[in-house]
This record gives C-alpha cells, structure tokens and sequence, in this order.
C-alpha cells in the first residue's frame, strides 16, 4: 500500500472512530431518557381507603358527586376546594359545596392556614 494510501487509510480510521465515539455519546443520552421516562411513567402507588373513615360503605351510600369528591380528596391526602376541582374537574364552587356536605356529615375535617380552607379525611 502506498503511503497516501495509508495515510488516507488512517484518517477514514480516526472518522470512524470519532463517529463511533458520537453514537455512544447518543446512546448515553438516549439511556438516561429512557430511564428518566420509565420513572416518570412507572405505576404510582394506588391510594388504598383502609383505616380511612370513609369505608367502601360509607362510599358507596354516598352520592355520586360526593363519593368523587371524596375519593378525590382520599387521593390528594389534604387539598382545597380548588385543588379538588381540578382533580374532578367540576367548577371550585361545587367541589366547596360537596366538600362542606362531606364535613357536615362528619366524613371530612376542614382546617383555616392562612387564606386557604383545607380539607382532609382524619385517619383512625
């Protein structure tokens, strides 16, 4: 092989090489996405009623309009009338309404911190 040959040889080697280097590097990126995406959409932990006030009796002798804005707030642990709203995506003046309906009825405790009225299921 001739020394042009060779040199030309050598740098179709070192492209190579760089390219090779830049596919690794994707792959890299494309791992730490996957693993990114694979947590993000891994199954969250299902919300379980046990030990909460609001058996599955109680819920199902409750309305439907209450019985979804209670197991929206069993989800959301404590939540206000406008975080419920947009778990239920019911207007915030209903969810306030259903919410007060739920506390009258002693299913559902609400506390004052600061401007904002909390709702939440106390646990037994």
């Amino acid at each position: 092989m001739s020394e042009n040959g060779q040199t030309a040889l050598v740098k179709l080697l070192e492209e190579l090489n760089e390219n090779i280097k830049s596919i690794g590097a994707k792959l890299d990126r494309i791992v730490t996405l996957q693993e990114g995406l694979r947590e993000a959409l891994a199954p969250r932990e299902k919300t379980t009623f046990e030990g909460l006030p609001l058996d599955v009796a109680t819920l199902l002798s409750l309305p439907d309009h209450l019985r979804k804005t209670a197991l929206a707030l069993a989800e959301l642990g404590e939540a206000t009338a406008t975080e419920i709203s947009k778990k239920t995506g019911r207007v915030r003046a209903a969810e306030s309404d259903y919410l007060n309906q739920l506390v009258a009825k002693g299913y559902v405790k609400k506390k004052r911190r600061g401007h904002g009225v909390y709702f939440y299921i106390e646990a037994h």
